[in-house]
């Protein structure tokens, strides 16, 4: 609502007044606010946005979501919008945000059909290094400045017009992962963890390098960096000697990307020297250059599953939703998953 304080003080306030409260009965007059009605006395709503109603599906399941050191009570579909506020910009094409909602929503279920992370305490957190990132509408909106009407619009349609819907394997949701961007393919689960399942496969992906923030980047580390890095998780690795002969013997996957590299001697994944060395991707190469080595890293995260710059290049080119899901997810359909088909708590 509107705050009036510009009035001007002379003899006539009265009758201004008056006319203001007549024409616009929700006004709040600064220096008269007792004459204003409140808005529960004349049954009307305030300018402020109504929360979220989620569709049928999500709406009927409640997740009690870890958030910090408490456990909130929440329906699927309110998580998912704050899933997907968080996970994707609201930049991205409309199709992109509704295959990230359905994979948010496969994400969540799996998580709660597998057991999850956390036991009897919580279904699910908001910790994006364990389940997946969160963030509340006001946060969003402090974020998204004078886009955040149109933004949140955008992500509440995507949730609720995909209410859910998930993407399923043999009948039941899948560990639906996903990343930020691949080096033009994906990754099978099996050249990046343990298991390889069958709908995680390696698959095209179109990447507009040009317009993804970051797709190259470069990493350096002196020496000493390099060596306290590695020995404080591998003191068996022999980093003696010369710095340019500590990595060598890389193995590439289909995607380029490094599966197994000798780090002084120590055979380790790529996905581990990542990690170990906070890079974007297990794509990389490296040189020593100037007293450092250097690495050269191509796409963020562990490429498997969908890609979500890929994704909105996808739906640029005319995809919709589905069709970036049945892409990214082999052998997958898409179809609605309700609350009765999950297992009884305890």
């Amino acid at each position: 609502m509107r705050r009036h304080t510009d009035l001007r003080r002379s003899a006539a306030v009265s009758a201004v007044l008056a006319a203001l409260l007549f024409a616009l009965p929700l006004a709040v007059v600064t220096p008269f606010r007792q004459a204003a009605p409140p808005p529960e006395e004349d049954g009307r709503e305030t300018a402020e946005a109504a929360p979220f109603q989620p569709g049928d599906l999500d709406g009927e399941m409640t997740l009690r979501v870890l958030n910090g050191d408490a456990v909130e009570e929440m329906t699927l579909g309110e998580y998912l919008v704050g899933v997907v506020r968080a996970e994707m910009p609201a930049s991205f094409e409309t199709e992109a945000l509704k295959a990230q909602a359905v994979a948010a929503r496969t994400y969540t279920l799996y998580k709660m059909q597998t057991g999850g992370n956390h036991g009897e305490t919580a279904d699910i957190c908001t910790d994006s290094t364990c389940c997946q990132a969160y963030i509340s509408e006001e946060n969003a909106r402090n974020n998204w400045g004078d886009a955040a009407d149109a933004n949140e619009a955008k992500i509440e349609s995507a949730v609720r017009d995909t209410d859910g819907e998930t993407i399923l394997y043999g009948g039941v949701p899948i560990l639906a992962v996903f990343h930020s961007c691949s080096a033009g393919q994906t990754r099978a689960s099996g050249e990046v963890w343990v298991s390889d399942l069958p709908y995680l496969q390696a698959v095209s992906s179109p990447e507009p390098a040009d317009s993804i923030p970051n797709y190259y980047s470069r990493a350096e580390f002196t020496a000493e960096t390099f060596r306290e890095k590695v020995l404080a998780a591998y003191p068996e690795a022999d980093l003696s000697g010369d710095m340019g002969s500590w990595l060598r013997n890389a193995v590439t996957d289909t995607a380029g990307s490094v599966e197994t590299v000798e780090v002084g001697g120590v055979t380790l994944k790529g996905t581990a020297v990542r990690s170990l060395l906070g890079l974007r991707s297990a794509c990389f190469e490296w040189e020593a250059e100037d007293g450092k080595l250097v690495f050269y890293v191509t796409g963020f995260g562990h490429g498997v599953g969908m890609s979500q710059y890929g994704a909105d290049e996808m739906a640029k080119e005319g995809a919709d939703y589905r069709e970036i899901l049945t892409h990214y997810y082999t052998g997958v359909t898409i179809e609605p998953y309700t609350s009765a088909a999950l297992p009884a708590a305890g």
